[in-house]
């Protein structure tokens, strides 16, 4: 926590760990932390702030949420083994995402419909992903413009996670605009062609787009007001309507296949001059495989975080075989069930590049809009920068398997309190 350390001079990066220093002077001027980032005591907050319908979105899993379960019991199973008495006054947690250098390999996972998490949804969370120089993807289902985020987001690197619509134009335009506002991939997800059965949301008929909220990112759209007024209705009068047509006519329901992916990918390169593409909710290997022999320049290991497939492997169980199969022939991310520092440096170890984080800015989004995001990022950042200091890493290309004491998979059902 010295302030005046050498690592300081040394690292091309923000000193993500004098964050702690802050806080802990907070006291001194009178003031204290926001709120505990703790996962658990952080999502209890945000229980309280949020709106049942917000809550009940953003916490529900598929199915018993069994899926959710082994994605926190694969991080526990695998352990860190510390180094000493290496110089980690020489550290840096820069790494290169698709060819830009980022401050570190942790970006924030497109998630959507922020407006049922604060009142200006996207808004603040580009922003702050913009201020601290990590990678933002904007989601399909965003509740904001394309365009806007984009202007939030500022000089950020960001991204495009496309539902891809049954509605060749409808999809062309939406790859136009992300495009000219600067997004430097497209993701495409392909594990949610329909929501998962999550019994909380269904039970209490909670779906924000039924109801009329989160669509401004389809309503936006110049071929998507078309088709409104070719089905004659009026976003204006009718809200709802609007919001289900953009939601179901996008994407519910009906699958693409690997047929399609070829003009896709073909699709946003004509458009974007060559710019990434990726695949995000790979599982298995063979899949995995033929993400590269379509042309993927990326993957994202990814289920969802629990919310689709029910009793299906933790995605971290997954990363470990398709990293071996083709990490040395696509760009391997990651995300489902991160919390901590030391989840993305078990990510990291098991092969990915990359690791994504969703819940946990979620949950300060909706307690505290920006300055929440703001507070639970940076801490951390400097969570993992600290955890690299005291474990004993200069360089996340240190980072592999060989630092892991790995146990037998076991996917015993925990008590609820111990599922974050």
């Amino acid at each position: 926590m010295d302030k005046y350390n050498p690592n300081k001079s040394i690292r091309a990066t923000p000193e993500y760990a004098q964050y702690q220093r802050e806080n802990f002077m907070k006291l001194n001027e009178g003031e204290i932390p926001p709120f505990n980032t703790e996962p658990g005591k952080l999502e209890e907050l945000a229980r309280e702030k949020l709106t049942q319908s917000g809550w009940l979105y953003a916490s529900s899993n598929a199915g018993q949420s069994h899926t959710h379960t082994a994605n926190r019991q694969a991080f526990y199973r695998h352990r860190i083994i510390p180094r000493v008495l290496l110089d980690t006054n020489k550290r840096d947690t820069k790494t290169r995402i698709f060819g830009h250098e980022v401050a570190a390999p942790i970006g924030f996972a497109p998630i959507g419909i922020n407006k049922i998490y604060h009142a200006h949804g996207e808004m603040p969370v580009a922003k702050v992903a913009g201020e601290l120089g990590l990678p933002y993807c904007l989601s399909t289902a965003g509740s904001q413009p394309i365009e806007a985020v984009a202007e939030a987001n500022g000089a950020g690197l960001r991204f495009f996670q496309l539902y891809m619509p049954h509605d060749d134009e409808l999809t062309i335009s939406l790859l136009k605009r992300a495009q000219k506002s600067g997004y430097e991939a497209c993701i495409l997800t392909v594990d949610t062609w329909q929501l998962g059965w999550r019994h909380d949301d269904v039970n209490s008929s909670n779906y924000a787009f039924y109801r009329g909220i989160g669509a401004e990112l389809g309503l936006s759209d110049p071929v998507f007001r078309k088709r409104l007024v070719e089905a004659g209705i009026d976003p204006a009068k009718d809200p709802v309507a609007a919001g289900a047509k953009w939601i179901d006519g996008t994407w519910h329901g009906r699958a693409h296949s690997w047929e399609k992916m070829p003009w896709l990918i073909k699709t946003w390169k004509d458009i974007s001059g060559g710019k990434s593409f990726c695949l995000k909710g790979i599982q298995s290997v063979t899949d995995a495989r033929k993400a590269v022999e379509v042309g993927c320049d990326g993957i994202v290991v990814s289920n969802h975080a629990g919310r689709q497939v029910d009793g299906a492997i933790a995605s971290l169980d997954a990363l470990g075989n398709i990293v071996k199969d083709v990490g040395d022939k696509t760009y391997v991310m990651f995300d489902s069930g991160v919390r901590s520092a030391s989840d993305v440096f078990k990510a990291l170890a098991l092969g990915a590049k990359f690791v994504f984080v969703g819940r946990l800015w979620v949950w300060g989004l909706s307690i505290m809009g920006e300055h929440g995001v703001r507070h639970v990022m940076k801490s951390l950042l400097a969570e993992f920068d600290i955890l690299m200091n005291v474990a004993g890493f200069q360089a996340l290309g240190q980072i592999d398997g060989s630092l892991l004491e790995s146990y037998e998979k076991s996917y015993q059902l925990l008590p609820e309190k111990s599922r974050l």
